[in-house]
């Protein structure tokens, strides 16, 4: 039914930016929560932002003031902007999606932050 389509990461130096996008095709539907997941060193997998259908945000504490998510709901797609990145910021970025009691998840972009 719905796949999700992941672009957007890369290799930044410190203090850069990227933008990360997430588009849901194949079948059109009512997404209720959008974000991304990552993996923190020692620790099991984050919430690093999400954004409901209503605008609602919720950011990671390590993000906060740095990133940002919004959406295109009648794309179905969902927008990070991530700006002054950090090497800790370095991991595999996943999108997931929410439809009610159902989870979609993107193939996951690799974010590389070094000098």
């Amino acid at each position: 039914q719905v796949q999700l389509v992941e672009s957007g990461g890369g290799l930044v130096q410190p203090g850069g930016s990227l933008r990360l996008s997430c588009a849901a095709s194949g079948t059109d539907f009512r997404i209720d929560r959008m974000g991304w997941f990552r993996q923190v060193p020692g620790k099991q997998v984050e919430l690093v932002a999400s954004i409901t259908r209503g605008g609602y945000t919720n950011y990671a504490d390590s993000v906060k003031g740095r990133f940002t998510i919004y959406r295109d709901n009648a794309k179905n797609t969902a927008y990070l902007q991530m700006n002054s990145l950090k090497p800790e910021d370095t991991d595999v970025y996943y999108c997931n999606f929410v439809s009610g009691s159902k989870d979609y998840w993107g193939q996951g972009t690799q974010v590389t932050v070094s000098s």
